[in-house]
């Protein structure tokens, strides 16, 4: 009776499970959460997309100009940039899942990104203020002094630094001001990460437009100067929201990183015990192992309590199947690396092959080759509604899934289609490559080839479209499939892809740019980019893509979802 009082109560307060407002009491529905506080939290995220991106989006112009790179270093230097940026954020999802929660994490990571940015534009001054002279066979040119080159750097990774709390977090934390326990909510936290996915894509859109022309015809302390005012206003925005969001109750006391890793460290030192069915049963308090638990037996050796044991010496039934659910993420993450490969060629290898294309527009408008990438945008901006209004139902009605096809089915269709992404890129530069002997300019690497950068369209359009299915798919698959106190960390896993994908797309460059450049000759990525052979990368790409997709639908086959303690077959 006291139990069912209690439920009443909660229905007619309105208070949510498991959450507490700013000044740490329950929190109430009606005045906390839901779309209200997720629209503070996306404008931090537009901030920070803003910056991101107008960084990236052109980082390459940037080092093969002001900083005088070669083509391949340039194209390392971003790839190992963009892999750290996304790598990190392991590192900032450890600290705020175990620590500082998500709140706090994304505070102090904005503070940081923003003393990156400062930095950052004030490297992009010093070239005006300090001149330095290289040699270059027996003449003197001007270049980059070091101490800018050193600055920039270190503002860069300050940059990555500040990302590392803020992308793991802030998609984490917006996600949790719906309750899954509410209906409503819990269908509105189903559109968010489609709609939230393309307001990003949306606003970067025109970041990518605005801040490249700026950076390309005007000014680049200007171009790296209004990031740091939008992150600045971007904070303030985020903290007008404090008195609005649900900040989640920690459940267990101990570290979720702890618990799980003691299940492994258990089935380790149990690994000579024999196990059996109805020992698990007794010893999990009569629960019955559910078909996930099927996978991964050696684990199961973990619920096994020694004689004369203490009980905080075993570990869970639920301890075991958090471990499980890790692990069983492993194979979809490594066969999605190759996607993160691609994925990284779009920001390097693709405004390449732009800046040697005709780009007027009329008179005195040339494109920005990095704008193109907007193409990409465009195209997300144009399916995301399409796939969430359309798609959906419509599948829905064929397959009887909520979500019309499955997350991994999802992922699949968009690495599928960026196979076609590299095959088109690959045709492309081949018809750029036969233009520039036709018109005799293979000696001069600044020729600008009398084809229009409009044929780059495809391959940009094509990847915004497998976008849609795979970056979004990974994104929910992350956040969905990790144990809950976990989720920042399930997204940084997601974000891990395309930076581990950065560093072996970076790897890949150099071990072929030693490779083909041995003993005097052009190699694939040779600064005259008339000479080199962009389109021989381009198909290794798909051959790669090729293998990553049959080995993802052979571990899909076999993957076991995981929802709210109900474990179903993929």
């Amino acid at each position: 009776m006291e139990e069912s009082n209690d439920v009443l109560l909660e229905d007619e307060l309105g208070l949510v499970d498991g959450a507490v407002d700013y000044s740490g009491q329950p929190a109430v529905r009606s005045k906390s959460g839901y779309w209200k506080s997720a629209w503070f939290i996306i404008g931090v995220e537009v901030a920070e997309r803003v910056s991101h991106f107008g960084i990236q989006g052109n980082l390459i112009s940037f080092l093969i100009g002001p900083l005088k790179q070669s083509t391949a270093t340039a194209a390392e230097n971003v790839n190992i940039w963009a892999g750290t940026a996304s790598l990190l954020p392991l590192f900032g999802a450890f600290i705020a899942d175990s620590f500082l929660g998500c709140y706090r994490t994304i505070i102090i990571a904005s503070l940081i990104y923003i003393l990156g940015l400062s930095l950052l534009t004030l490297s992009a001054m010093l070239p005006s203020l300090v001149k330095s002279k290289c040699q270059v066979d027996s003449t003197f040119i001007f270049c980059s002094p070091h101490s800018q080159v050193i600055l920039f750097f270190i503002s860069l990774y300050l940059v990555a630094i500040g990302q590392s709390g803020h992308k793991p977090c802030v998609q984490a934390f917006g996600a949790d001001q719906f309750d899954d326990k509410h209906p409503k909510e819990l269908i509105a936290r189903g559109s968010f990460f489609n709609w939230w996915y393309f307001t990003m894509v949306a606003v970067c859109s025109a970041t990518i437009l605005v801040l490249t022309y700026i950076q390309d015809n005007y000014s680049w302390v200007l171009g790296f100067g209004i990031p740091c005012v939008v992150m600045i206003i971007g904070l303030i925005v985020f903290l007008l929201g404090t008195m609005t969001y649900r900040f989640n109750i920690k459940v267990n006391d101990k570290s979720p990183f702890l618990r799980i890793g003691r299940v492994f460290v258990a089935a380790v030192k149990k690994r000579r015990n024999t196990l059996s069915s109805p020992s698990i049963e007794e010893e999990s308090g009569g629960i019955v192992l559910c078909q996930g638990s099927k996978q991964f037996n050696f684990l199961n050796k973990a619920l096994l309590a020694p004689e004369g044991s203490e009980e905080d010496e075993t570990c869970t039934l639920n301890e075991v199947e958090e471990a499980k659910a890790i692990l069983r993420l492993i194979p979809i993450w490594a066969t999605c690396l190759v996607y993160g490969i691609v994925f990284a060629q779009v920001f390097t290898f693709f405004t390449k092959q732009g800046k040697s294309m005709e780009r007027t527009i009329f008179p005195g408008f040339d494109i920005p080759p990095a704008s193109l990438q907007t193409i990409t945008d465009l195209a997300i901006v144009l399916i995301s509604p399409v796939y969430d209004r359309i798609f959906v139902p419509v599948a829905r009605s064929l397959t009887g899934i909520p979500s019309g096809i499955t997350m991994l089915q999802r992922i699949g269709t968009g690495i599928f289609l960026s196979i076609f992404t590299v095959i088109v890129a690959a045709l492309v530069e081949i018809k750029r490559l036969k233009t520039a002997q036709e018109y005799e300019l293979v000696d001069d690497p600044n020729a600008i080839v009398p084809m229009s950068i409009c044929w780059l369209v495809p391959q940009y359009f094509l990847f915004g479209i497998s976008e849609v299915f795979t970056m979004v798919g990974l994104q929910e698959f992350f956040y969905d499939q990790v144990p809950n106190e976990l989720r920042s960390m399930g997204l940084a896993l997601y974000l891990s892809i395309v930076g581990v994908g950065s560093f072996l797309s970076g790897f890949l460059i150099s071990m072929i740019e030693n490779i083909t450049g041995k003993d005097g000759h052009e190699s694939w990525f040779c600064d005259n980019i008339n000479k080199a052979h962009l389109d021989y990368f381009y198909w290794l790409l798909t051959g790669l893509s090729v293998v990553g997709f049959t080995l993802f639908i052979y571990f899909s086959k076999s993957y076991v979802y995981n929802h709210k303690g109900i474990i179903t077959q993929a």
